[in-house]
């Protein structure tokens, strides 16, 4: 008798505890059959802000609303790569895609990395499938569209040669960016309105991932040291222009607008390596060519998806 109430007991409290559980679990947005709940918004916010510290001087509700678009992007990019890949089955892949995000971070080794996810109550296998989608969707779209890219070397490498020639000093440039597109459902003005308000109220790094379609966006919108004889003519004249800290004006490129910051920038002492530049140079037009091919099918799969939110 005892033996059979401690059992009823047991399962009174197994019950009990999944009544509370699934009371605090909301759902949120569903995209096509996947939902999103409350509790993966609170994870992928985590997620953000290990990307991003600074994301933790947004309100909550601005915070809420990167997390959902960010959680729906995923999604969709999913649900497209499981038409091509065994997801499941990437392990070597993964492993390499890892390593180098542990590089980017600045992450000495995986017991360091693991250690600063338990410390951001981060689940290392959730984070680990974040990171094999997005090297997976990249591997998917430089295999679609890298017919399609358009590389003029010798006019590059020219243009490599006459500013090495120039007789003046040579600066290197740690830069960020927030891009917007040209279809902008209001006028560039009022865009570029609510960007600046924005880099007041929040800072650059939060606005660029409110509002940049970069894959920049999710680093606070940060590219990083670039010397000059790597950037267009067209940009150079902005940035040449800027203090540190300073934002540019709009830069028109192709499918949208630039808004470049410069964090810092410093001289260039060492010889400068025609052949070498001109291979950072293509990889860097590659990249951009391959990221407006990204942004154009994203729109186009997410034109074509349900999306709900609750």
């Amino acid at each position: 008798m005892i033996k059979a109430k401690f059992i009823f007991s047991l399962i009174f409290l197994i019950f009990y505890k999944s009544l509370v559980l699934s009371a605090d679990i909301e759902i949120k947005i569903k995209v096509q059959n996947k939902i999103i709940t409350n509790i993966d918004i609170e994870q992928e916010k985590k997620y953000l802000k290990f990307l991003n510290p600074k994301l933790n001087e947004l309100e909550n509700s601005r915070l809420d609303e990167i997390a959902r678009n960010s959680l729906i992007t995923l999604i969709i990019k999913e649900q497209e790569l499981n038409k091509f890949f065994d997801i499941n089955n990437e392990e070597e892949n993964i492993d390499f895609i890892e390593k180098n995000f542990l590089l980017r971070k600045n992450i000495q080794n995986k017991e360091e990395y693991l250690n600063i996810l338990k410390s951001k109550n981060l689940d290392y296998k959730n984070i680990r499938n974040k990171l094999l989608i997005e090297g997976l969707w990249n591997r998917y779209i430089y295999s679609k569209y890298f017919k399609n890219i358009k590389i003029n070397k010798d006019d590059l490498r020219k243009n490599i040669i006459k500013k090495f020639k120039e007789n003046k000093k040579k600066y290197e440039y740690n830069l960020s960016e927030i891009m917007i597109p040209n279809d902008t459902k209001e006028n560039l003005n009022a865009t570029i309105l609510k960007i600046n308000k924005s880099i007041i109220e929040v800072g650059f790094e939060n606005t660029a991932n409110i509002f940049s379609i970069s894959n920049t966006a999710k680093n606070g919108g940060m590219i990083g040291w670039v010397n000059e004889i790597q950037i267009t003519d067209t940009i150079s004249q902005y940035i040449n222009k800027l203090k540190i800290e300073d934002v540019s004006q709009p830069i028109q490129i192709p499918n949208g607008y630039l808004l470049i910051k410069l964090n810092n920038k410093r001289e260039l002492k060492e010889n400068i390596d025609v052949e070498s530049e001109l291979e950072n140079l293509i990889k860097k037009e590659t990249n951009r060519q391959l990221n407006d091919f990204s942004l154009i099918l994203y729109k186009r799969l997410k034109k074509n998806i349900e999306i709900h939110e609750f």
